[in-house]
């Protein structure tokens, strides 16, 4: 099995993502044994922005394999000002190629190239922004990745959310504690 470990939290050690891909990607460590992790930190090593240039240069070239070869894809979304890290796109940019990941159809459409790829997604969010709360129109982390990715043939992504991380410290503990409670019973039925 070949996983590919996608940070992009800005916040280091202090991260709610990266503690729960942590714990995803050792637990599937743990149930495959001969697992080989590729790790990619966006956040410590950038892509840059997608410029024509930029898109063919080694780094684009060298995403788009890693995410190629992975059988399962981990990836750390951090919910900034309402979306995904500029970094995240950065990357997303460069894996949502014509010909690779997709392809257009003769009337159109598209058809996604990337299908059976398993992809975990752990979210967090400093509010609540779930299904029932209030302020869920204004989520595109969530929305948005499952688009991306649907977009590409992956429709059955997997989110593993912590939120209202910043309303208190108990909610906190109580979020990360439900988050990793997710993770465990995610990967015991893997």
């Amino acid at each position: 099995m070949n996983i590919l470990h996608i940070d992009s939290s800005i916040t280091g050690e202090a991260s709610a993502s990266r503690d729960l891909t942590a714990a995803i990607v050792a637990n599937l460590k743990d149930a495959n044994g001969d697992a080989n992790v590729t790790y990619r930190d966006l956040a410590a090593n950038p892509l840059t922005h997608l410029t024509l240039p930029a898109f063919g240069e080694e780094d684009s070239a060298e995403a788009l394999a890693q995410f190629k070869a992975a059988d399962t894809v981990v990836i750390g979304a951090p919910m900034y000002n309402f979306t995904i890290p500029s970094q995240l796109k950065a990357w997303i940019d460069r894996i949502l190629v014509a010909g690779e990941t997709f392809r257009y159809t003769e009337t159109g459409a598209v058809e996604g190239l990337a299908g059976g790829k398993r992809v975990i997604v752990a979210i967090a969010r400093g509010g609540l922004y779930g299904e029932d709360s209030e302020q869920r129109s204004v989520e595109h982390a969530e929305r948005y990745l499952t688009s991306v990715l649907g977009f590409i043939g992956i429709t059955d992504p997997v989110f593993v959310i912590a939120e209202g991380l910043k309303i208190s410290e108990d909610a906190a503990k109580a979020a990360m504690a439900e988050a990793h409670e997710k993770v465990r019973d995610l990967l015991a039925i893997a």
